[in-house]
C-alpha cells in the first residue's frame, strides 16, 4: 500500500456511505478555550509536539463544531483523550518504517491520530463508517500534513480481503468479543487487537476469555501504560492470534439486534446523535 493522507470509499453495496449522514462543513466551535500544553505531552510526542498541539486546537475547534467531542470535554482534551490515546503507541515496537495499524471506528481520530503524530514510523489507516466523520478526518490529516494516514469510509467487515496489519487499535467500540469478531480478521499471523479500555477491562477480559478462544485468540491480557506520565494510566486490553483464523467463525455471524437497534438510533437522529465525549464510535464498526 502506498502512505499518504488519502480517503478510501467503501464500494462494497454494503458499506456505510449509504447510510451515513450527508457530509457537511459544519460550524466552528466558538469560545472555546484550548487547553494548556502539559508537561507529559513533550514525553509523549517529543519533537512533534508542535503537531499535537495543532490537533488538540483542532479537536477544540471543528471536532467540538462537527459533534466529535463534547463541549465539555474541551478542558480534558489533553489528559482524557489525545495523551490517553497516544502513550498506546508503546505497546507497538519499533521495526523500521511504514509498520501498519489498522484503527477501527476512528470517530474523532483517537487513538488514530494521536498515534499517526507521535509515531511517524507507523502507516496509521483509520477506519470510520460514517461519512461526514471521513470527511473531518481526511480534512484534518490534510490540515496537519500527516503523510502516514489513509482513510477509509468503510466497515470493519467490508475490509477483511481488502487490508490487514500486525496492528489493530480500537477506543470505545463495543465489548470486547464484539470487537475482537469485527477486527480479528484484519490482523495478519500473530496480529494484536488493542482496545482501549476503562476501568472494568480485566472483569470484562475475563468474561469474554472463552469466546475469545473460541474466535481463535492464542493469548489476551490488561496493560496499564503511562503510569509514570499520565494522571489516570491508559488501560490496553490485548488479544493476540496465533497462525490463521478460521474465518467461518465469523462470516456466519450477523450484527447483533442491539447493534442494529443503535445504528438505526443513529440515522433517525441527525449529525449529533451517536456521537461520544471521547470521539470513539460506540455503536462499532458494523
Amino acid at each position: 500500500m502506498t502512505p499518504g493522507p488519502s480517503t478510501v470509499p467503501d464500494d462494497s453495496s454494503s458499506g456505510a456511505a449509504s447510510s451515513a449522514e450527508p457530509s457537511s462543513p459544519g460550524a466552528a466551535s466558538a469560545d472555546v478555550a484550548v487547553p494548556p500544553t502539559p508537561p507529559a505531552a513533550e514525553a509523549v510526542f517529543g519533537d512533534r509536539l508542535g503537531l499535537a498541539e495543532e490537533f488538540v486546537r483542532v479537536l477544540a475547534d471543528t471536532g467540538i463544531g462537527h459533534g466529535l467531542i463534547g463541549p465539555r470535554e474541551a478542558p480534558r482534551l489533553w489528559d482524557r483523550h489525545v495523551l490517553n490515546c497516544a502513550i498506546a503507541h508503546v505497546a507497538i515496537p519499533r521495526h523500521g518504517e511504514g509498520q501498519e495499524v489498522i484503527d477501527v471506528g476512528s470517530g474523532a481520530g483517537l487513538p488514530g491520530l494521536a498515534l499517526a503524530i507521535a509515531r511517524p514510523d507507523l502507516h496509521l489507516h483509520l477506519v470510520e463508517p460514517l461519512a461526514r466523520r471521513t470527511g473531518w478526518l481526511s480534512g484534518t490529516v490534510a490540515e496537519l500534513g500527516l503523510a502516514n494516514v489513509t482513510v477509509h469510509t468503510a466497515r470493519a467487515e467490508s475490509l477483511w480481503d481488502r487490508i490487514s496489519a500486525p496492528w489493530v487499535t480500537a477506543r470505545a467500540v463495543s465489548t470486547i468479543v464484539q470487537l475482537a469478531e469485527w477486527t480479528l480478521p484484519l490482523l495478519q499471523p500473530h496480529g494484536t487487537l488493542l482496545a482501549l479500555k476503562g476501568s472494568r477491562a480485566r472483569e470484562e477480559l475475563a468474561q469474554g476469555r472463552t469466546a475469545l478462544t473460541r474466535l481463535g485468540a492464542v493469548d489476551a491480557s490488561v496493560l496499564e501504560l503511562g503510569t509514570d506520565l499520565l494522571e489516570e494510566p491508559t488501560t490496553l486490553l490485548t488479544v493476540t492470534i496465533g497462525d490463521q483464523l478460521d474465518r467461518r467463525r465469523f462470516r456466519s455471524r450477523p450484527p447483533s439486534s442491539a447493534g442494529s437497534a443503535r445504528r438505526r438510533g443513529d440515522r433517525r437522529g441527525g449529525a449529533r446523535r451517536g456521537s461520544t465525549p471521547t470521539g470513539g464510535d460506540r455503536r462499532g464498526p458494523s
